[in-house]
């Protein structure tokens, strides 16, 4: 192979700039930092504002306002970014994006949230905390703390709620003073990280920073008691996330697209599969669930799950007196955006296996008496039955 000698690099004199350029936008920061140091002319050339401003955008989402506010020309702004946060070059923004996006929705949604995030922390004030747990931190983890040191403990939490009749859960974003004081070195649990916690229920999210008792190290769980293991200490996991970075930005995902409800100002954990949709008449019902790991455990296996049931497309012009039955498995409390379902009595409905009763007919569609239509939602049949009224049933035949 023949050794290109120094002097041949002078042919990139014979291209003409814009072409250089155009090849220069295809290098990364690095090797666009490298590439100044061959010749004047590519010193100059790697230079160009627009590929560093190209540069700011991708790696830092700077934007004009913020080189107005620091007075400097984009490769400068680039490089006073990379020394405050060069280690996190490759998280920071997806994760900054990630907290941009869940700010804009909740001040939109539920204001109060934004009140109780932290400011970010410097890198004196990380280096102290892992001097305290005698670990290291993971990067992308230490990233969003610069970005924001959680929350403070408030209700509701920032990581999603859940409430039934009997039961209410509301985890906060942990900030890393209250983490650390929680760090883990107890057998089940050594060297494990609370992230959230739930003033209520005691329950939190850890992050295993070691690989020991067989969790790999960032992996993010709902530490869960095995109640049929001899020793008492030995735990189970329900994993939440392989990664900080995936555990946060998929949280930010769903509430941000709506995925998770905003109920009474709170985000609710439910997670809705668009098959699990069945219509009769000019009913439509979907069906969500939110898992319980508070009351679940692998050993003996035992899955809580709380359902939400709710009804689309709804007029007003029902009769009060008609109900509508659902025939769900025993251990299913639904909650809707307007009424919450209890278990019922049978009554005249003696022949379904359990039957929950909705009397309020202002959340109901009209449509044909006796239609029925069934489907498999989550694994539970459901059957939605409307009874009407004998005068309200002749106002619909009249009306078709």
């Amino acid at each position: 192979m023949a050794v290109v000698s120094g002097p041949q690099l002078t042919g990139l004199e014979r291209l003409p700039t814009e072409a250089i350029l155009i090849i220069l936008r295809f290098l990364n920061y690095r090797d666009l930092v490298s590439c100044r140091f061959v010749c004047r002319r590519l010193y100059q050339l790697c230079s160009h504002e627009p590929l560093w401003k190209m540069h700011c955008k991708r790696y830092w989402l700077l934007c004009e306002n913020d080189k107005m506010k620091h007075n400097v020309s984009w490769m400068e702004l680039f490089r006073q970014f990379y020394c405050n946060l060069g280690q996190y070059i490759e998280h920071y923004a997806e994760l900054k994006e990630a907290w941009e996006n869940l700010k804009k929705f909740l001040g939109l949604n539920c204001p109060r949230m934004i009140t109780s995030l932290n400011v970010g922390l410097t890198e004196q004030e990380l280096a102290l905390v892992e001097q305290r747990i005698q670990f290291k931190l993971p990067k992308d983890y230490r990233c969003s703390l610069r970005i924001h040191n959680g929350q403070r403990l408030v209700v509701p939490g920032l990581m999603g709620s859940m409430a039934l009749s009997n039961h209410y859960r509301s985890e906060d974003l942990l900030d890393i003073d209250t983490a650390a004081g929680g760090f883990q070195q107890r057998k089940g649990l050594k060297h494990c990280l609370p992230l959230t916690f739930c003033i209520h229920t005691g329950l939190s999210q850890y992050m295993a920073l070691d690989e020991v008792e067989g969790r790999k190290p960032c992996e993010i769980f709902y530490h869960c008691v095995d109640h049929m293991a001899p020793d008492p200490s030995v735990a189970d996991m329900f994993l939440t996330g392989s990664s900080f970075t995936e555990w946060f930005t998929t949280f930010v995902f769903n509430v941000t697209s709506g995925h998770y409800p905003i109920i009474r100002d709170q985000i609710f954990r439910y997670t809705h599969d668009e098959r699990c949709v069945a219509r009769t008449g000019d009913i439509i019902v979907s069906v969500s669930n939110s898992f319980l790991p508070e009351l679940s455990s692998v050993h003996p296996p035992h899955f809580f799950f709380s359902y939400r049931v709710r009804f689309v497309g709804i007029p007003y012009s029902c009769s009060p007196d008609s109900v509508v039955l659902l025939r769900l498995s025993p251990s299913i409390l639904a909650i809707g955006d307007k009424f919450v379902m209890s278990l019922g009595e049978l009554g005249e409905y003696q022949s379904y296996v359990m039957t929950l009763l909705v009397k309020d007919a202002s959340v109901l569609a009209d449509f044909h008496p006796k239609h029925v239509k069934e489907t498999n939602l989550f694994g539970q049949a459901l059957r939605i039955h409307r009874i009407c009224s004998d005068e309200e049933d002749s106002n619909r035949h009249q009306r078709h």
